[in-house]
């Protein structure tokens, strides 16, 4: 089985500030949340763990599995906001604006990673990676996420996108006869 977590809270999320790929540590909320991660996946044995090279993920990874070392991998990193990165969700740019109210008919400003892109990297870790077999834990970033979600579910038309996924939320999938399974999203009810 494959697990892909959000990492846990930053000040930054707790701000309301368009994180991006700045790096900062989890706070004492995030802390928890990728504790209660932990706890809610305390009896899968984890045989591989990969990491987005930023702390907020590579801290979630080691809460949440602390017998291994995750694997750093750059295509787990958070979407490039370019110039935008820091600003306030509730002053953004007009054009940031326009993208974020309709993902899959507007472009993402000039300066931005392409959600395309975002799409072809996640999908390439998930073929480079992930097609073996053994539980797999990723721990990566809201769009990061969605990215690979995009990739895992072709039929989705872009439904990701405007989803709303929380810290440390967790989407399960399979490799299974040569095919990822479509992911769905893990709760207490579902372990």
């Amino acid at each position: 089985m494959i697990y892909i977590i959000r990492h846990g809270q930053t000040e930054l999320n707790s701000n309301q500030v368009l994180q991006g790929r700045s790096d900062h540590l989890l706070n004492e909320n995030g802390a928890t949340q990728a504790e209660a991660a932990a706890s809610l996946l305390a009896d899968v044995r984890f045989d591989r763990v990969y990491s987005s090279p930023l702390i907020r993920a590579v801290q979630t990874a080691r809460i949440v599995a602390p017998e291994h070392t995750a694997k750093i991998d750059q295509r787990l990193i958070e979407m490039d906001y370019g110039p935008y990165e820091g600003m306030k969700l509730n002053a953004l740019a007009p054009e940031v604006i326009t993208f974020f109210s309709d993902f899959i008919n507007n472009p993402a400003p000039d300066g931005m990673e392409q959600l395309s892109d975002v799409v072809a990297r996640a999908g390439e870790f998930l073929e480079d990676r992930c097609r073996t077999g053994g539980n797999i834990l990723i721990s990566t970033h809201a769009i990061a996420m969605k990215g690979l979600l995009e990739y895992l579910t072709p039929d989705s038309q872009g439904s990701y996108w405007s989803k709303f996924i929380g810290n440390c939320e967790i989407y399960v999938t399979e490799f299974k006869d040569g095919a990822f399974a479509i992911p769905y999203s893990l709760s207490a009810s579902t372990v």
